[in-house]
């Protein structure tokens, strides 16, 4: 069995036509690539589960699924966001153009194929995909974890540390899960969800609108602070959780009132409420929950 050379770029080439593919296999092979071949839409499926090629190339009349609803149905996997498509097409109305490009492709070549043309373009959407990884990388780096959603929550790409840290957030393993997005939006810089994982909370803040339907987010993970967990677990407001964390460190309402800069009135509203969302009655019996919650994190 030959072991693939991790080295060398892989592009993965999809149509019916077995000449095709011998041809580009031959091809791409003597240029240094490693050649994926594919002579179904359902087939390349297949094929990008197993593994992310550098470079997809995708004929535009196939039966079963055509190139458009391939290259859609490609460009739907946030995995393969980086992934330049190439579309091969013998229809070269622009209409057909304009249908590839709004379907994910970044090129497009006209069949019969010029093969050096081909390699051509290969080589610069190769180039201009590993830019961008770097790029991406470079902000990872740089603690900067970074995505883009649509308006309904659909991933479009990621980082790669911000990649792992989806699939924490999904809870099902799987990055590319749509994220259930507030109506409305915050505005910048406010945050769209939390979720805690271990003794860290994850942050889900909007940065702005980089897109007609594409919006920049940023994640970013925190130390789990108590008043969170409070908060989390007893269904409390962050004041209340805030005021519950007082009383559990033994500060009476008139110290906590003077901690929080408001009157003793509203921390004893605040209590109130405290008692009648955890069921509690007392004073002790809140401190002792509060103080059982934060040991048991």
């Amino acid at each position: 069995m030959t072991v693939p050379d991790p080295s060398r770029k892989s592009v993965l080439v999809i149509d019916d036509d077995p000449a095709v593919l011998g041809l580009m296999d031959e091809k791409l092979t003597d240029g240094g690539y490693t050649v994926l071949l594919a002579q179904s839409g359902m087939a390349a499926l297949a094929v990008v589960a197993r593994t992310v090629p550098d470079l997809i190339m995708v004929d535009a009349l196939m039966p079963g699924m055509n190139g458009w609803e391939v290259c859609a149905a490609l460009h739907d996997d946030p995995r393969l966001s980086l992934v330049p498509i190439i579309f091969m097409t013998g229809l070269t109305e622009t209409e057909h153009v304009i249908r590839a490009f709004e379907a994910g492709a970044a090129d497009y070549v006209t069949k019969p194929l010029r093969l050096e043309e081909v390699m051509a373009r290969i080589g610069v959407r190769m180039e201009s995909a590993a830019r961008i990884r770097a790029a991406h990388g470079a902000l990872d780096h740089a603690g900067r974890f970074l995505l883009a959603t649509s308006h309904a929550g659909d991933v479009l790409w990621a980082t790669p540390q911000a990649g792992l840290v989806l699939r924490e957030l999904s809870g099902a393993g799987d990055a590319g899960a749509a994220i259930a997005l507030p109506t409305p939006l915050p505005a910048p810089g406010g945050v769209l969800l939390r979720h805690n994982v271990g003794e860290n909370e994850l942050v889900l803040s909007l940065v702005g609108v980089s897109g007609p339907d594409e919006l920049l987010l940023r994640i970013s993970r925190q130390p789990l602070v108590p008043q969170r967990i409070l908060q989390d677990r007893l269904g409390l407001s962050a004041r209340e959780a805030e005021v519950l964390l007082w009383i559990s460190r033994g500060k009476t309402s008139r110290d906590i009132a003077d901690i929080l800069q408001v009157s003793p009135r509203t921390i004893d509203k605040h209590i109130e409420q405290i008692y009648n969302k955890t069921g509690l009655s007392t004073r002790a019996a809140a401190a002792a929950t509060a103080s059982r919650l934060l040991q048991e994190r």
